[in-house]
């Protein structure tokens, strides 16, 4: 790329939105944003320090006692509202998506609209602030239960969906009273950017919802600063187990989810057509930077090589393209950065003695060549104990084990440290029911490639795929971003007779 052609891309410079206003980032250091489908550098993001993060949550401790105290139903019409906005706006949420990160641009409507469903349950948040009563517990004595705002809460969110995960916190959060402050990537800002000011427009009080961009400064007041009780995160393993016993050391309660490496069973019965294109789609859409996505196809007895006969050709004729191509099925990485590891684990992979069966390196590009793309990569005859298969790639690369039988293939998805989803492909119920019953992983899918629960379930793995006991939005997300109160009352007629000293129970 020519300097002059780089002189030629405006290139913005981003803020933070504290306290309900743009603020820039004067004086400080900043990092660049890339257009990922051109390697332009299109926008430069201000990277907060401690006193500017610490200017957010302070922000968002003055607007705690007027937001919590507003009632849950004044709170559901703002998320109505914003609700309204973000279906209006959904097109340009989307190309601000695609433009940072590089995903096409039906899948970053796919992304809104899964954001826009957990803002769809929270607008009924009454119904599920709505405590438990028991009368007489003892003599003219009640019982009862609250739910009420944990205080200022933050969340950390990553590069693979700028709307989407930010969307799986800080919705519920604010709609149990609390206030956010919310850390998204700095590989893409600009969507949090955007929710910033279409909360605003929906009617948010100021200082209620604030964005900082930043890096690991900022995160580490987040989760340190006393004034902040819960923190969220989505990311890598090794981070999220560093959230976890920071801000836990702290006094915060947490959520952080941490990596994956998803399995996908086929069984022999399997109706091949169906389970390599749902692998396809599982595999490589997003070009593979998705938590949920399959990284590691398990194919039993004779699926094997039925599977890599179905597959094979339709990852070697992947279109490999921008988002704004009307043809592409898959387009960039998010980073130069990223595609040279990627590019290093399939390296990786042949040395450690894998099959290729389709290499991906230098797949031919529609359009732009200039971005950061790569094609997809299949692995066949991979093994345990190679690092192609015990470490997240985060890719478009699809590794294939093979074993002999069911228990055979239960027993390596148990066997990986990661946790997070799974699915089977099976004609068989009794093989169904086996796999869902007995599988380690949080979240399961029955010929259902990336079991993404609803916003009205639960959002979560097990094992070293979440640290912390309650998963994100749903049922869980309401438990998080609440605490419970039981109060127990009496309304005596007359002071007691005398003093009691043995433990209390009801009479």
């Amino acid at each position: 790329m020519s300097r002059a052609a780089d002189q030629a891309v405006p290139v913005v410079t981003l803020e933070h939105f504290i306290d309900g206003q743009p603020v820039g980032g004067a004086g400080g250091q900043f990092g660049d944003v890339f257009d990922p489908a051109t390697g332009r550098v299109t926008a430069r993001v201000p990277l907060a320090d401690a006193d500017l993060t610490r200017q957010a949550v302070t922000a968002a401790a003055r607007a705690l006692p007027g937001w919590s105290s507003t009632t849950s139903l004044r709170r559901a019409r703002v998320m109505f509202r914003f609700r309204e906005l973000l279906e209006n706006n959904a097109d340009e949420l989307a190309r601000i998506i695609s433009s940072e990160h590089g995903k096409l641009h039906d899948d970053a409507l796919g992304e809104v609209t899964r954001g826009m469903e957990v803002v769809e349950f929270v607008c009924g948040i009454p119904q599920m602030l709505k405590g438990e009563f028991s009368e007489n517990v003892g003599t003219h004595i009640d019982s009862w239960s609250l739910r009420q705002p944990v205080g200022v809460c933050a969340g950390i969110t990553p590069f693979n969906f700028p709307a989407m995960v930010p969307m799986w916190m800080f919705p519920v959060a604010l709609a149990c009273g609390n206030t956010f402050v919310l850390k998204p990537s700095e590989k893409d800002p600009s969507a949090a950017l955007f929710l910033a000011r279409l909360l605003q427009e929906a009617g948010l009080p100021a200082g209620v919802f604030n964005v900082v961009n930043g890096a690991r400064e900022a995160v580490d007041v987040l989760l340190t600063d006393p004034r902040v009780g819960a923190v969220s995160f989505v990311g890598s393993t090794p981070v999220a187990e560093y959230i976890y016993t920071t801000a836990s050391a702290h006094g915060k309660r947490v959520q952080a989810l941490g990596g994956a490496k998803n399995h996908m069973v086929i069984m022999p019965d399997a109706d091949m057509d169906q389970a390599a294109n749902a692998l396809m789609g599982a595999a490589y859409g997003s070009a593979g930077e998705r938590c949920m996505a399959i990284s590691a196809a398990v194919a039993v007895g004779e699926a094997g090589d039925r599977l890599i006969e179905a597959l094979a050709p339709m990852v070697r004729d992947l279109v490999i393209g921008p988002a704004s191509s009307k043809t592409a099925q898959m387009g960039p990485l998010v980073t130069r950065e990223h595609l040279a590891k990627v590019r290093e684990y399939v390296d990786l992979g042949v040395t450690e003695g894998a099959t290729l069966v389709v290499d991906g390196r230098n797949a031919p590009v529609e359009g732009e060549a200039g971005g950061f793309y790569m094609g997809g990569c299949v692995f066949d005859h991979v093994t345990e104990g190679m690092r192609i298969y015990r470490e997240e790639i985060f890719g478009p690369v699809l590794v294939v084990l093979r074993v002999d039988d069911l228990e055979s293939a239960l027993r390596l998805v148990n066997d990986h440290e990661f946790g997070n989803g799974t699915a089977i492909f099976t004609a068989d119920g009794r093989s169904a029911r086996r796999f869902v019953h007995a599988v380690e992983a949080g979240m399961v899918g029955v010929n259902v490639p990336i079991p993404v629960p609803m916003a009205f379930h639960s959002f979560g793995g097990w094992k070293r795929s979440l640290f912390g006991p309650l998963h994100v939005h749903g049922p869980d997300g309401v438990r998080f971003y609440t605490r419970l109160k039981t109060v127990t009352a009496r309304w005596p007629d007359q002071s007691p007779t005398r003093a009691e000293y043995t433990m209390p129970t009801m009479k």
